[in-house]
């Protein structure tokens, strides 16, 4: 059994697991290859913390778990496993018991809210052609439209799935904030980071996808929370 936290990455709505590439690349040029990054359904929050669960439980050793946008949602379900050591939240939700995704984003709405569209199967869609200025707005304009198209759409739903125990009551945890946030109001995030009381409390000057457009920052914090609890 490694001593080594693995770190479980754990993505968002509207994209997968591949959204975490950048960062990915960061931890290996770092020496940590010790990562797993889970493809959740985003059909609901049990679904998806089920999902991030068994992927826990196939680790073999202790887990940091790291998650961005509604997958911070989903560490906070999911986190309580015992082998799991720490969170990392990234421009993410961390909901305390009873509280939903929806909720939290109805106390302070996003800028890019207006940019949701439902589709007729109960699906949730950031519309394409303003994906790149909601989402991702310092990334270029070409990566801000592979996102768009290659976006996966949560059932509306889920957003107002609640937690039941959350794990960041129980677990040292880390919290990146993205103060140009147009998708999770910076002001929620704000709040709900204060409230987890973090080891460490980063603000960076970036979009939604912090993990794509600061991934040597997100990287590092990361590892530092590995560090952290490592041994």
């Amino acid at each position: 059994m490694s001593t080594t936290p693995t770190i479980l990455l754990v993505h968002g709505f509207w994209g997968g697991a591949a959204h975490w590439a950048k960062v990915i690349l960061e931890l290996h040029r770092k020496g940590h290859d010790q990562v797993k990054a889970v493809e959740l359904p985003l059909t609901s929050l049990v679904n998806d913390a089920e999902r991030t669960r068994r992927m826990i439980r196939q680790i073999d050793g202790p887990v940091v778990l790291v998650g961005h946008s509604y997958g911070g949602a989903v560490i906070t379900e999911a986190g309580n496993q015992p082998n799991v050591q720490g969170l990392v939240y990234i421009a993410a939700f961390a909901p305390d018991s009873g509280e939903s995704p929806g909720g939290i984003t109805q106390q302070h709405l996003p800028e890019a809210a207006p940019n949701l569209a439902p589709d007729s199967d109960g699906y949730l869609w950031l519309r394409a052609d303003k994906f790149h200025e909601s989402f991702c707005q310092d990334l270029s304009a070409d990566e801000g439209w592979v996102m768009a198209v290659t976006q996966k759409a949560p059932l509306a739903s889920t957003f107002g799935d609640a937690i039941s125990d959350p794990a960041w009551k129980h677990k040292p945890s880390w919290y990146q904030l993205s103060s140009q946030d147009r998708m999770i109001s910076p002001q929620n995030q704000k709040a709900m980071a204060e409230r987890l009381q973090p080891k460490r409390l980063l603000q960076l000057e970036a979009s939604h996808a912090s993990l794509a457009s600061h991934p040597a920052e997100v990287a590092a914090l990361i590892l530092e929370a590995v560090a952290s609890v490592d041994g």
